[in-house]
């Protein structure tokens, strides 16, 4: 198959499909969709360099990831990474992962426009103080944020999860199967997606005329460990929690362990509810769920993302474009009423 075969497949001229399969913005995005979804079908693959040629681009998306960005480096940034991977190959893109060292971000940035290494950005973990969507304007880098800029919604392209909403529901949750005694397993605190969920719970206790305990609520990178010994020194205090609520499916079976180890019972004497981001290698699945947990697929987000950030390379919208996910609710083993 070459481009004289696929131009006539689709009854167009050749220069209409060169043009859009190397993201011309004058071609319309319906016959942009048409050709690439026949080229597809066809298994027409136009050559990079030529597009690199024609287009004056790069053909690839940067992420750069600095060293102490705990919450990215981590399974379940490579299951986003796995969904954005697979639509950049998709449009004929390639894929620039940059870890730098802390305070190196801008340099990196500063680089990838210079040598014009990428056409755009993920911008990873906002933090509830985020800069970083400044410089890059500054740079005239597209970039679209994984997460939200607080603030600078309505002036950054951006995908995130409703993680107030999503926490809320599962905090009322264990507040309709009678529980009082809540603990709050969450992540780092400066980051943007971890205030957003402690909001949510709080909200949540509020709203049901039940006082925050300090002591009930821990933040800390998202591990195994940081679940298990949090949850056995609540479980062994004076005042335990009947309940947990927790940020990450990892961080879960660390409760899940301690919950054991204290010779206490899952769902029956303790109940839990997770944050589960539909990972691969961790499913939470079966009939019915080892854990009820509040669900988002971040490999979806990851496809979303991209298919975002390209159409911002290619269509150059005049407005920022965002979309906001809900996470469903799921009902599984873990919960059940306070005793």
């Amino acid at each position: 198959m070459n481009l004289k075969e696929l131009a006539e497949r689709l009854k167009l001229s050749q220069t209409t499909v060169s043009r859009a399969l190397n993201g011309y913005p004058e071609v319309s995005a319906k016959t942009r969709r048409r050709v690439e979804e026949m080229a597809r079908a066809l298994g027409y693959a136009p050559n990079q360099q030529a597009r690199r040629l024609a287009t004056g681009r790069s053909m690839s998306i940067g992420h750069v990831l600095p060293r102490s960005l705990h919450e990215m480096l981590n399974p379940v940034f490579m299951e986003f990474i796995a969904g954005a991977g697979e639509t950049y190959a998709q449009r004929g893109y390639d894929m620039v992962i940059a870890i730098v060292d802390d305070g190196q971000e801008e340099s990196a940035y500063q680089e990838i426009v210079a040598r014009k290494k990428a056409d755009g950005v993920m911008l990873h973990g906002p933090r509830v103080a985020e800069t970083r969507h400044t410089l890059l304007k500054s740079l005239d880098l597209p970039f679209l944020v994984h997460g939200r800029i607080p603030g600078a919604e309505d002036a950054t392209d951006w995908i995130d999860m409703n993680n107030r909403r999503a926490f809320e529901r599962a905090a009322h949750l264990l507040l309709d199967l009678g529980h009082r005694r809540i603990a709050f397993l969450n992540g780092l605190e400066d980051m943007d997606f971890v205030a957003r969920r402690k909001a949510g719970y709080m909200t949540a206790l509020n709203d049901r005329g039940v006082e925050l305990d300090p002591a009930l609520m821990r933040n800390s990178a998202m591990t195994e460990p940081f679940g298990a010994l949090s949850a056995r020194e609540m479980l062994t205090a004076a005042r335990p929690p009947t309940a947990f609520l927790v940020s990450s499916m990892i961080t879960a079976i660390g409760v899940s362990r301690a919950i054991s180890e204290c010779g206490l019972r899952i769902g029956q004497d303790v109940s839990v509810i997770t944050h589960d981001d539909a990972l691969s290698f961790l499913p939470n699945s079966g009939e019915v769920p080892i854990f009820t947990c509040t669900r988002s697929s971040v490999r979806t987000a990851g496809i979303r993302a991209a298919e975002m950030l390209i159409k911002r390379l290619i269509d150059q919208p005049v407005e920022p474009i965002s979309e906001l996910l809900e996470a469903d609710l799921i009902l599984g083993q873990s919960t059940g009423p306070a005793g």
